[in-house]
């Protein structure tokens, strides 16, 4: 009997619970499923401006003297005195004094050749009285022919010496001059190798001075990047005034960061056959007054050169270009666009579009992966960039 019992357990609770499952199943609601909705995604987009953008060329280089030269005698002498100011990196005005030689050789020059002077102007006198005389005689012909010419060719030989010793004096007198070196212009010592007591020879190296009043940068420049400015820089040589580009000069100097103005006053008209760039010259007038402090020659400055400026011009972030010409523009169905550009040129991280776009267009900031023609989007909108 138990037996038995345990045999309808396990059917009885099969029934059950397929009893269940049945009632499940008539009164259940049928499943329905729900399509997956696509989000577009989010992309950052600007509004064209088209601008009037003035160019710049930018360039680097190290400032130089516009003029520097060799403080050598003219005479032979002892070195008698020098300036306080005859020292490296001394300071020195126009037409000042930086060194005398020992004069009295060249004074005692000075007083021969007027004393020569003053012998030979007697004599020419005397040859020219005694030519007067013999032309008298030969009027009356109390003098032969061959006297007369013996006269006139004293006299020109008096004569001929009298400015020949003319001559020797000026050269003694400018010899004199010459035992003081002067400065020939505003500026600096670069280096010295005379001391007070040194016999120098004429022609000797004693020191190499350079002006202070301009200074000049030579700047290298792509010959491409000539197209922007408005100068024909081209064919080298000086600039005319009234075209010369204006140059902005930025270098960190005591302590702070420093701007000087200058021009472009001329250029190179070779090619550098090394680095394929033009040479320009930039000068800046110290002796203005209109810079804080003046430019110092050896100073690294980096260079602004002003260029033309272009109409219609649209800045938009270099990132936004795909590839050298393209750009993705967002239609007003919010849906993505490849767009042919043409681009004027890139300055740091901006690119100036001269064609392609039209003013209040909307563009993709940057590039999203996995783009194609025709992409549905969620445009964020962003400031644009100052050109």
């Amino acid at each position: 009997m138990r037996r038995r019992a345990k045999l309808w357990v396990p059917f009885a609770a099969l029934a059950f619970f397929g009893g269940i499952a049945l009632l499940v199943v008539l009164i259940g609601q049928p499943v329905v499923g729900k399509p997956v909705e696509r989000v577009p995604p989010n992309v950052q987009v600007l509004t064209v401006e088209l601008r009037r953008v003035p160019l710049q060329v930018v360039s680097q280089g190290t400032v130089e003297p516009h003029a520097q030269s060799a403080l050598v005698p003219e005479v032979d002498g002892r070195v008698v005195w020098t300036s306080p100011a005859l020292v490296t990196g001394g300071h020195f005005d126009a037409g000042q004094a930086l060194l005398r030689l020992d004069r009295s050789d060249h004074a005692a020059s000075l007083r021969r050749a007027r004393a020569a002077l003053d012998r030979l102007a007697g004599e020419a006198e005397h040859a020219a009285r005694m030519l007067a005389r013999q032309r008298g005689l030969a009027d009356r012909d109390f003098a032969s022919e061959a006297a007369l010419e013996e006269a006139e060719r004293r006299a020109r030989v008096a004569q001929a010496q009298l400015d020949e010793a003319r001559v020797a004096v000026e050269q003694a007198e400018r010899d004199l001059e010459r035992t003081e070196l002067r400065a020939p212009f505003r500026g600096r010592v670069r280096s010295e190798s005379v001391d007070r007591g040194q016999f120098v020879r004429r022609g000797d190296s004693l020191a190499r001075v350079y002006a202070t009043d301009r200074v000049e940068v030579r700047l290298p420049v792509a010959d491409s990047e000539l197209a922007y400015l408005d100068a024909p820089l081209y064919a080298g040589g000086p600039v005319p005034e009234s075209l010369q580009p204006r140059v902005r000069l930025r270098a960190s100097f005591a302590g702070r960061e420093r701007i000087w103005h200058g021009r472009i006053v001329r250029t190179e008209a070779e090619i550098d056959t090394s680095s394929r760039l033009v040479h320009m010259v930039a000068r800046v007038d110290n002796d203005s007054g209109s810079e804080e402090i003046p430019l110092p020659v050896g100073l690294f400055v980096a260079a602004t050169i002003e260029g033309k400026t272009v109409e219609g011009v649209a800045a938009i972030p270099r990132e936004a270009l795909s590839g050298d010409d393209r750009v993705l523009v967002v239609d007003t169905d919010d849906r993505l666009r490849f767009r042919s550009v043409s681009v004027l040129r890139t300055e740091r991280d901006l690119a100036l579009v001269e064609s392609g776009l039209a003013a209040g267009e909307r563009i993709c900031a940057s590039v999203p992966r996995g783009v194609v023609e025709g992409m549905s989007v969620t445009p964020f909108e962003i400031p644009a960039r100052a050109a």
